[in-house]
């Protein structure tokens, strides 16, 4: 097995992290940080995929890990959403910065766009760790929510295992280039998801147009 790979920045301090619990490492953030607590479950996924691609873990077995852990941590916060309710969350929200201002701006989002937010909010932070829980509050039916989580969390680790992985061993090269361009690549994803809301928004009022129109031809 070749040497663990020297990794640069904010990285190097998951490093330990890895070296002593490897796969469960994996498991335990991720899965906990989709239902609301406030770990590096993403960072720690980069990390082990760059690990694997330094042949130090078994890519396979770190995106398997990071797949069940994704899926049932969200099914945690939906549980958490469903039974628990609003008052809970307002209650203990704060402790995982879940305020009631983000909770409101999270639950309005969530109430437009339904299960495709289940999808895209893998990919944004804050309504990443929110997820289960605002569609447990919405009472969404559990097997939509299954669906629309499962097809997202294959997403998320698939990107961020594929991209960790191929930097393996050339993370040092990568990384540089990443930290130059990532405020490029903000704001190009941020315009991107505008996009995609504003297309949302822009639908829904020509169909409550369109049916407004009926209703008056009918009346």
């Amino acid at each position: 097995m070749s040497a663990p790979p020297q990794l640069p920045g904010l990285f190097r301090t998951f490093a330990p992290l890895l070296e002593h619990y490897g796969y469960l490492a994996v498991g335990g953030l991720v899965l906990l940080e989709d239902f609301g607590v406030p770990v590096p479950g993403e960072s720690t996924l980069i990390v082990a995929a760059v690990y694997a691609g330094a042949g130090q873990l078994n890519v396979v077995a770190v995106a398997a890990v990071a797949l069940v852990a994704a899926v049932v941590g969200d099914n945690i916060g939906f549980l958490i959403g469903r039974f628990g309710g609003r008052e809970l969350v307002l209650r203990w929200g704060r402790y995982v910065f879940l305020t009631p201002r983000r909770l409101a701006t999270a639950e309005d989002f969530f109430a437009r766009h339904g299960g495709q937010v289940v999808v895209v909010a893998r990919f944004i932070e804050g309504l990443r760790q929110a997820n289960g829980i605002l569609a447990g509050m919405s009472e969404m039916r559990w097997r939509r929510f299954l669906a629309f989580n499962l097809l997202g969390a294959s997403l998320w680790v698939g990107l961020w295992t594929g991209v960790g992985y191929a930097a393996g061993n050339n993370i040092n090269v990568i990384y540089p280039q990443v930290v130059r361009y990532e405020v490029y690549l903000a704001i190009a994803l941020a315009v991107l998801f505008s996009g995609y809301v504003v297309r949302r928004v822009w639908k829904s009022r020509q169909e409550r147009a369109a049916a407004a129109a009926s209703a008056e031809v009918d009346s």
